[in-house]
């Protein structure tokens, strides 16, 4: 039955491509986005179509957010401070933007008993070694003096309150973690890591790779993802659950470099930087980041499958054929 979707962060990279999918499947999808970190390019396609609609604003403009959960079926809060690069660089508005802004969404769609979507992150997990990671291990975050845990601590908390009030009968909730998510109009302008690399091997530019390229990263295909999103929204049994979505085949960080190189027919180099030098001093990652999709594929039966290697070519003939050969004008 179609519905009345609201997407809040739905100009970004992952949210326009669940808008693209919702749009195919005949609901009606607005869209409530403030461009700090998406671009209206992502939806420019979807205006002519009846069934969608805009606004460019905050969900911090609690009267408009408030107006537009009234008007919708179910919500899927996709609005959140994202990228490595931004959170280190703006950790205070990672935070408001991160908490205050789920604490409104969660609270305006109690009011009228809206389904909402909760997009989180594996970030979460911080620096756990214990893999693959599965939704209700012990989270391992680092200390308040790292800027670059402030998103995981502020997306744990978006959790947190998005289970209690799912725990307390005023909102059916789902979670979502979402490991890297990759494909067409990804920007790498917050650190993203493959549009990033592939953007320098179309230039014939050197590909930085950070630290020692031995993080092992899965890596999962946008469509995919947005397909295990709508499914979730609509599997009652996920109410009141965390649920990891991502892809569970690793690969290299200096591996992807070299796949990215070879793929692009590039003639650029790999170049290794430091993370004190990419960042700041002192910065924390994780060696390894891999998802236990179990959760995920009994809940819905499925899991985002594509190899890394299609994923690449699907980025690269993008790029292409957006003229993003020269420097990335993403924003």
């Amino acid at each position: 039955m179609p519905q009345r979707v609201l997407i809040t962060g739905g100009a970004g990279f992952i949210g326009s491509h669940l808008a693209d999918l919702l749009i195919e499947r005949g609901h009606e999808v607005h869209v409530l986005d403030d461009l700090s970190t998406g671009t209206i390019r992502n939806v420019e396609h979807l205006k002519s179509h009846t069934g969608f609609s805009y606004t460019i604003d905050s969900v911090m403009n609690e009267p408009l957010l408030a107006e537009l959960i009234d008007q919708c079926d179910v919500v899927y809060h996709m609005a959140a401070a994202v990228g490595v690069r931004l959170i280190v660089e703006d950790p205070v508005n990672t935070m408001e933007t991160n908490i205050k802004g789920t604490e409104l969404v969660l609270k305006r769609a109690a009011r009228k008993q809206k389904k909402v979507l909760v997009a989180s992150t594996s970030e979460v997990y911080g620096k756990s070694e214990d893999m693959p990671f599965h939704e209700d291990q012990d989270l391992l975050i680092g200390p308040p003096s790292r800027a670059r845990w402030s998103y995981a601590c502020s997306k744990a908390i978006d959790e947190f309150l998005a289970l209690s009030y799912c725990r307390s009968g005023k909102l059916p909730a789902v979670v979502v973690r979402l490991f890297n998510t990759v494909g067409p109009r990804q920007t790498g302008r917050y650190g993203m890591v493959i549009p990033n690399f592939v953007a320098a091997a179309l230039r014939n530019e050197p590909v930085t790779v950070y630290g020692d390229g031995k993080q092992q990263r899965s890596f999962g295909y946008v469509g995919e993802v947005a397909e295990a999103l709508t499914r979730l929204m609509g599997c009652e049994a996920a109410v009141g659950k965390v649920v990891n979505v991502g892809n569970d085949q690793e690969i290299s960080i200096e591996d992807l470099a070299r796949e990215t190189i070879k793929r692009c027919k590039s003639a650029s180099k790999m170049v290794y930087i430091p993370y004190s030098e990419a960042y700041a001093e002192g910065f924390e990652d994780t060696r390894r980041r891999v998802p236990d999709l179990s959760r995920l594929e009994s809940l819905i039966q499925f899991r985002p499958r594509m190899p890394i290697g299609d994923i690449l070519d699907r980025v690269i003939a993008s790029r292409r054929g957006t003229g993003a050969a020269s420097p990335e004008t993403s924003h």
